[in-house]
């Protein structure tokens, strides 16, 4: 198995890893309710489920 033979410095290890970073999630506005939601995700506005400006679920 392969084995290192020097410790890799904190710093050198943070620079490997700038990439990794989290993202915010994209937010819409649904033109029907005024609601913010995921896209592509139904949600619940009033007792009533939406997905693209429809009700889904009364």
């Amino acid at each position: 198995m392969a084995h290192p033979k020097r410790k890799i410095s904190k710093q050198r290890r943070d620079k490997r890893r700038t990439h990794y970073k989290a993202v915010a999630p994209t937010v819409a506005v649904c033109s029907t309710t005024g609601e913010a939601h995921l896209y592509h995700r139904a949600y619940w506005h009033e007792g009533k489920m939406y997905y693209k400006g429809n009700v889904v679920i009364a």
